[in-house]
């Protein structure tokens, strides 16, 4: 499963999903200024890991 990056509105900072356009489960990750939408799988499991460089 591929991440697709989501538009930003850089005007008013708000982030805007169609959820009636989704299909399925889905989740969100928020980093950075960016936002990235990704389908999750009808069985199993989703790890989201996180790497934090100091």
């Amino acid at each position: 499963m591929r991440l697709q990056e989501i538009k930003i509105n850089v005007d008013t900072m708000k982030l805007e999903i169609d959820i009636m356009k989704q299909k399925g489960s889905s989740t969100i990750v928020v980093c950075d200024g960016q936002a990235k939408l990704t389908e999750l799988p009808h069985h199993g499991e989703t790890k989201i890991i996180t790497h934090q460089e100091r």
